[in-house]
């Protein structure tokens, strides 16, 4: 599918802001599941310094920095992205989970695996018992990891409830599983942590996803939003387009248990980390502008109801 993003954000400062350093996460990379075809990013007022490089898990990252008072800072992001989304093994076509647990047990000497990395707790997907007993309900023993993942997505997305005031951005996921409320973000960490718990590799994958009108209705200008799921490794299965983005023989399997879907070709992947910390949006540091307003859009739109072109690379 032939997608065409665009993403805003505007802050309005009141004091203006005397300096400010930022780093974006908004250019999607191209994979396995997609292809960036373009992008452009716009940022009013024009930075004094801006260097754009890749973070470690292979995100595109910008660095800007603004010298002079600004009383508001837009970022606009625009990508055409071409998805085609590699189909998932069947469900009971690889190993009991068990066995992907043992390979990423400690041991002297192993080999690296970038895998390891997303084995570990992080700020945002701790370890805690809570988790490895809730997981544990869906990892039986014997199960096969796609099958036992595809379960505790659907128990994740039927013990929560979407609700955009219950948490903010620094709610803890525990927290928000015992309360049995949040938003994306935080189904996204639960799953994490909880595979987390019991040994698994699990990442945190923002992006976007496609949003149809209802049936007769017009399709409205930034109703998409930034979206979060869940990626859980499973090795040894054979990548049909290459090798996997980790570069070891296997597959990162999506799902998003905010939708109870595995996630297709209407899902652009924005970035991947341990957890939103390394890689939310925008972040900074700035001087002044004690009081400030956010505004966020977010426009998804197929090609052939896209409006806008941006030149190719």
């Amino acid at each position: 599918m032939l997608l065409h993003l665009h993403h805003e954000t505007r802050y309005r400062y009141s004091p203006a802001v005397e300096n400010a350093h930022h780093v974006l996460h908004l250019q999607p990379a191209s994979s396995a599941s997609q292809s960036v075809l373009s992008h452009s990013l716009q940022i009013d007022p024009v930075p004094d310094q801006r260097r754009d490089t890749l973070d470690v898990f292979g995100n595109h990252r910008t660095f800007f920095s603004l010298h002079r008072s600004h009383p508001e800072l837009c970022v606009n992001a625009h990508s055409v992205v071409q998805t085609h989304p590699i189909a998932a093994p069947a469900p009971h076509a690889n190993a009991p989970w068990e066995s992907t647990r043992a390979r990423y047990r400690y041991r002297a000497g192993s080999a690296h695996d970038p895998a390891w990395q997303f084995v570990f707790a992080s700020p945002l997907a701790p370890q805690d018992a809570e988790f490895a007993d809730f997981a544990l309900a869906s990892f039986t023993p014997g199960r096969p990891l796609s099958d036992a993942a595809h379960d505790l997505m659907h128990r994740i997305h039927h013990a929560m409830e979407y609700d955009g005031e219950a948490t903010d951005v620094d709610t803890p996921p525990l927290e928000a599983l015992r309360q049995g409320k949040g938003v994306c973000q935080d189904f996204a960490h639960i799953m994490v942590a909880c595979c987390r718990a019991i040994g698994l590799p699990a990442r945190y994958v923002s992006g976007y996803m496609l949003t149809q009108p209802e049936p007769g209705q017009p399709r409205l200008i930034g109703c998409d939003a930034s979206h979060a799921w869940a990626s859980v490794f499973c090795p040894d299965v054979e990548n049909p387009h290459h090798a996997s983005d980790s570069g070891v023989r296997g597959l990162w399997l999506d799902f998003d248990p905010t939708n109870n879907r595995v996630p297709l070709d209407d899902y652009i992947t924005l970035a991947t980390g341990r957890d939103y910390l390394d890689l939310s949006p925008l972040r900074g540091v700035i001087r002044g502008g004690a009081q400030h307003t956010l505004s966020v859009a977010v426009t998804v739109t197929p090609a052939d109801q896209a409006t806008e072109t941006l030149e190719v690379f």
